[in-house]
């Protein structure tokens, strides 16, 4: 009698589920594996939707090179991948993905539908399949990239679902993900979006980092921002530092890349949180992101499922790389006063003394508020023209040593946008912007100039845009010869069902309004045209946001009920227009175009006028 045999080849399905368990943990692993296969794909712009934390679904769109119908279909073969070749390609790594794992085993526990096409092809592909098995593989539209969704995770295996943990505790781990691949990837677009609200929203930024960082990590961190940087033989460390005023109390603002892939390193972290441990009070955790770039050869990154962690072949060297770009950016910094070296990362630089000044204003308004009383008088006197009442009154001025900016904010605070000057935003005095005399650019964004008297005046340019494009739509809505004529444009997209829906129901809306929609199968809309100064604009970001603006239907078309629309378009147009400084014709055009605009229909981005500060308090700091 022959004995059956006890060893049996795994199925395919079954290998792929086996393998989900390593690699698909939760939905932020699904979030990262797709995306890192995006910016594999050399994508610009990268979108993330999701719902129910992204259990329920998680949609990855991207503009990259595509697939055609072989790729699209062998990609969801296990061990398929086009970042592999020979057994040398596994010491020279330089892509986010390499294994070719990750989609299958993701459309094995999943209803799982790929939509791609390659660049210049007719026709694109859609592949739909539950639980890995019996592909469905079809003709689609053709579209720019790869969109994946993902429907149901765990849906085929309980076992695995009911260890997830509640939708707003998964959806925290996906947006961080997210967060994580965009701090990797500046000069990539990311949008990240839960059931139609934003949860990351960062244009590519290639020329400051810092703007990434700020949108990751709240716009209170960008002033605080220092760079960092040291080139070893076969290491390269850069990235941002943050003085130690700007901490947390957890180590949530340490990030470490190696060759642009996150990684949890406690030597790296170590490392960053000993060079902080003489500048940070107990219980506070620095703020750092950090690039370490290592010839590939020198670093193994497939040493753990979700190449969370690497083994470097040199980690003493690396480490000490760290050290010493953290150590001269500390020791060489504004907030050491008088032992600062001027020759050093930042010294004599008027925005390090600017935060430096802060520094100390900050700490001795606290002191005084904690130790010496009533906080100082902020008071405007209109009257003065918006000095500080203690100023002329004679009442008692701010202690001796304190540079105060009170007069434009609470104290301890800097003011909000709008505290400064209100008035000014909302009915400025005739010709008053066109009486400006621009002098120069600070941090890249705002304008400064010189008003009559010699007051220092400084605009937001996006604001001041939107302004301008919100009354020449509005004016353009309330004609009665109806919108300007639109301009041509052209491309299709596809969005979530009721992104879609919104769109084809508002087309009527969406037309008083200069935006021509019409419906391209399934999900996709084609968008025929758009307004005059919207060419060019981020065309998915205008719909999704306009879907969500449009009035109901059956509602009145008028310039009440589009209003929100409006100011939608208005907003989208000042950052296509705003994308690159003004030159100073254009500043001077566009001063003259907000003489003539209206002021009291509210904007998104409503304050054009950011700080005004009359000579009479110049004079007074100065003494």
């Amino acid at each position: 009698m022959i004995a059956m045999a006890r060893i049996a080849r795994l199925s395919d399905v079954l290998i792929n589920k086996i393998a989900a368990g390593e690699v698909v943990e939760r939905p932020a692993s699904v979030v990262k594996e797709l995306v890192e296969n995006s910016l594999d794909a050399g994508s610009s712009t990268i979108r993330v939707d999701l719902a129910g934390g992204g259990v329920d679904r998680i949609i990855i769109s991207d503009d990259g090179h595509g697939m055609g119908r072989h790729d699209a279909t062998l990609c969801l073969e296990r061990h398929a991948t086009s970042k592999l070749r020979e057994l040398d390609d596994l010491f020279h790594i330089d892509s986010m993905g390499f294994r070719g794992e990750a989609v299958p085993a993701i459309a094995s526990v999943s209803r799982f539908s790929l939509h791609t096409a390659e660049v210049g092809a007719d026709v694109g592909t859609r592949v739909t399949l539950e639980g890995g098995v019996d592909p469905l593989i079809e003709d689609a539209p053709p579209r720019t990239g790869t969109v994946i969704t993902v429907e149901d995770l765990f849906f085929n295996v309980p076992a695995r679902r009911k260890f997830l943990r509640r939708g707003d505790t998964e959806l925290k781990h996906a947006e961080e993900a997210v967060v994580r691949l965009a701090l990797a990837n500046p000069e990539v677009g990311f949008f990240a979006t839960h059931e139609g609200n934003e949860l990351f929203s960062s244009a590519a930024c290639p020329e400051d980092p810092r703007e990434r960082i700020a949108a990751a990590l709240g716009p209170a961190a960008h002033p605080h921002l220092f760079p960092v940087e040291e080139r070893r033989l076969g290491v390269s460390v850069t990235g941002y530092a943050a003085s130690p005023e700007f901490t947390f109390p957890n180590a949530r603002g340490l990030y470490t890349f190696v060759n642009r892939r996150y990684v949890r390193d406690r030597g790296l972290i170590g490392t960053i949180q000993r060079a902080y441990q003489d500048f940070l009070a107990a219980g506070r955790q620095p703020v750092v992101v950090l690039h370490i770039d290592v010839d590939p050869i020198a670093v193994d990154v497939n040493v753990h499922p979700q190449k969370l962690e690497v083994r470097f072949s040199d980690a003493r060297g690396v480490q000490e790389a760290i050290s010493a770009a953290l150590n001269r950016m500390l020791r060489a910094a504004p907030w050491l006063g008088a032992g600062a070296d001027p020759n050093g990362p930042g010294g004599n630089q008027p925005r390090d003394a600017a935060h430096y000044a802060l520094a100390v204003e900050r700490f001795l308004t606290r002191a005084q508020e904690a130790s010496w009383g009533a906080p100082l008088p902020t008071t405007l006197d209109a009257a003065s023209g918006g000095a500080p009442s203690h100023a002329l009154s004679g009442a008692p001025g701010p202690m001796v040593g304190i540079p105060s900016s009170l007069p434009f904010g609470a104290v301890g605070r800097p003011p909000a946008f709008g505290e400064a000057q209100p008035q000014l935003n909302e009915a400025p005095p005739p010709g008053y912007f066109a009486a400006l005399r621009p002098m120069g650019l600070l941090g890249g964004r705002f304008h400064l100039c010189e008003g009559p008297g010699g007051t220092l005046v400084v605009l937001d340019p996006h604001a001041a845009l939107e302004r301008t494009r919100l009354t020449t739509y509005l004016r353009a809505l309330d004609d009665a010869k109806g919108p300007p004529a639109p301009s041509l444009f052209g491309t299709t997209l596809e969005f979530p069902v009721q992104v879609a829906k919104a769109l084809v129901e508002g087309r009527e809306a969406l037309s008083r309004l200069g935006v021509d929609v019409e419906p391209f199968g399934g999900t996709t809309v084609a968008l025929k045209t758009v307004p005059p100064g919207l060419e060019g604009a981020d065309a998915r970001s205008l719909l999704e946001a306009l879907a969500r603006a449009l009035p109901p239907k059956g509602a009145a078309l008028d310039s009440v009920t589009l209003a929100e629309a409006v100011r939608v378009m208005a907003c989208h147009a000042a950052r296509k227009a705003g994308s690159v400084p003004l030159t100073d014709a254009q500043l001077r055009a566009l001063l003259g175009e907000l003489d003539r605009a209206d002021f009291h229909p509210p904007c998104i981005h409503g304050t054009v006028v950011v700080l005004e500060m009359p000579l009479l308090e110049l004079e007074r700091r100065a003494r």
